[in-house]
């Protein structure tokens, strides 16, 4: 069954991991209840620095003391993620966690939609 991703990767430092890991579990839940397939938050673990391909660490241009945040949230389909996000958008409980900051450089981070080409 095709699916629609949304999915980031973020350079965070190392030191604010566990910070991003608490602040990252609240709008997961805030997806979830409104409507996502699942909401994943993945923390860098074997980044090898190879030369043959791009490392998740260089393509997002990781400074020293930094890892990489990969995050995936799934819909049905990209109308059923248009419903979510502007139902999300529209919870107060989002609103309230600007005020938390972010654990990162918010303007570093990349993102994007994404149709299924393969779904076993």
């Amino acid at each position: 069954m095709a699916r629609y991703v949304d999915g980031f990767v973020i350079p965070v430092p190392k030191k604010n991991v566990a910070l991003y890991r608490k602040i990252a579990r609240k709008p997961g839940k805030i997806w979830m209840e409104h409507g996502a397939l699942q909401y994943v938050e993945c923390v860098g673990d074997d980044l090898d620095q190879g030369k043959l391909l791009t490392p998740f660490p260089r393509a997002a241009r990781t400074k020293p003391g930094e890892t990489v945040i990969f995050s995936f949230i799934v819909y049905r389909s990209r109308a059923h993620r248009d419903r979510v996000d502007a139902r999300v958008m529209k919870a107060p409980r989002l609103a309230k966690l600007g005020a938390l900051g972010t654990p990162f450089e918010s303007k570093r981070m990349v993102y994007g939609g994404f149709r299924t080409l393969v779904d076993l």
